[in-house]
């Protein structure tokens, strides 16, 4: 299970660039009734973005979660960008601190 986390997403996209989108995301809650409209630009735009910066898998199912997010109304609020960036980092934390027996050096005693 722990090697299908961390092949999910392939790319590793910055936080400032997560945050960003997040932010762009949100932008629509700023205009009262017009907002909720400028999703049905974003919502497609942000889940075509979200699948090319992750990649895999990982980057269709977060795609998919980010245009349902944003279509949504009102549920803008959600910082999907950065949630995946966030688990994609823990992923990668785990992964160096426990590395699997394939990745160790097998040292021979005679």
């Amino acid at each position: 299970m722990e090697k299908i986390l961390t092949s999910l997403f392939t790319k590793k996209p910055s936080l400032f660039f997560c945050i960003l989108m997040d932010l762009i995301g949100m932008a629509s809650l700023l205009l009262p009734a017009l907002g909720e409209w400028s999703d049905l630009i974003w919502a497609p735009l942000s889940a075509y973005i979200f699948y090319k910066s992750f990649g895999s898998i990982g980057g269709l199912l977060g795609g998919a979660f980010s245009f349902l997010e944003e279509i949504i109304p009102f549920t803008d609020l959600i910082p999907t960008f950065t949630l995946a960036w966030y688990i994609q980092q823990q992923n990668t934390d785990k992964k160096k601190s426990n590395p699997n027996i394939e990745d160790a050096e097998i040292i021979e005693i005679s």
